[in-house]
């Protein structure tokens, strides 16, 4: 397995702080606080949430990104999702990204997900924001043989959009794929208990455009809900 080395630019409280780790393909690892005095970091690698507790971040001024492929990232507390984040490459036009604010505490750590196999090329992350709060990433990793409908399922708990989210409302989401073009309508689809699409999500390609977030495509979620790929090849 090969490593990447994983950048991003936070505001947090006004302050400008860099984030740099070298990470393994495929694994979930921490996204820590760059070591280079002078450059926002601090004097060693420290998590997010010791270096700023009590801070507000509030904006990316460069997203989570890599020369690879960044799957997912987000900012983890007690074992859980509380904010997702923006994801792209290093050397694209990335934008800055403002995000809903948080008072950091210590505990809390940023998560993410890279890797440069064909395998996580296929690889399609839906990333969701609630009205009432909760945040989400679902994902799935169609085989190359695979055809029809795939479901994702959540990346923490393994359960489907439904069973994750049932009774609350998407206003905002984003999705990211590598192969977009197998997909039905080059999107993430939410299925109702009936199999049928009652919201999408288009599917953008962090290695070439941002990766923004979007309010187009929007449902409440119920039970038995799925998010859906469907491959057309």
């Amino acid at each position: 397995m090969t490593t990447q080395i994983v950048n991003a630019c936070v505001v947090v409280s006004g302050e400008i702080v860099t984030l740099q780790s070298t990470l393994t393909d495929a694994t979930a690892g921490e996204l820590k606080t760059s070591g280079t005095v002078g450059a926002g970091g601090g004097i060693s690698a420290t998590s997010i949430g010791t270096y700023a507790a009590g801070k507000t971040l509030t904006s990316f001024i460069s997203p989570v990104m890599t020369n690879a492929r960044v799957q997912w990232a987000y900012l983890a507390r007690r074992g859980e999702i509380l904010r997702v984040f923006p994801v792209g490459k290093t050397e694209i036009i990335n934008e800055p990204t403002p995000i809903k604010p948080v008072v950091l505490q210590p505990g809390d750590s940023i998560q993410v997900l890279v890797g440069v196999a064909t395998a996580d090329l296929r690889q399609v992350n839906y990333n969701v924001i609630c009205i009432d709060g909760t945040e989400g990433i679902f994902s799935a990793q169609p085989g190359t043989g695979t055809s029809g409908s795939v479901s994702l399922t959540h990346i923490l708990s393994g359960q489907g959009l439904g069973q994750s989210l049932s009774g609350r409302t998407v206003i905002s989401h984003f999705a990211s794929t590598g192969e977009g073009s197998r997909y039905a309508g080059g999107a993430v689809f939410l299925t109702n208990d009936r199999g049928l699409p009652s919201g999408a999500c288009v599917c953008n390609n962090p290695e070439q455009v941002p990766v923004r977030f979007n309010s187009t495509g929007l449902a409440r979620i119920e039970l038995n809900w799925e998010a859906q790929i469907v491959l057309i090849a």
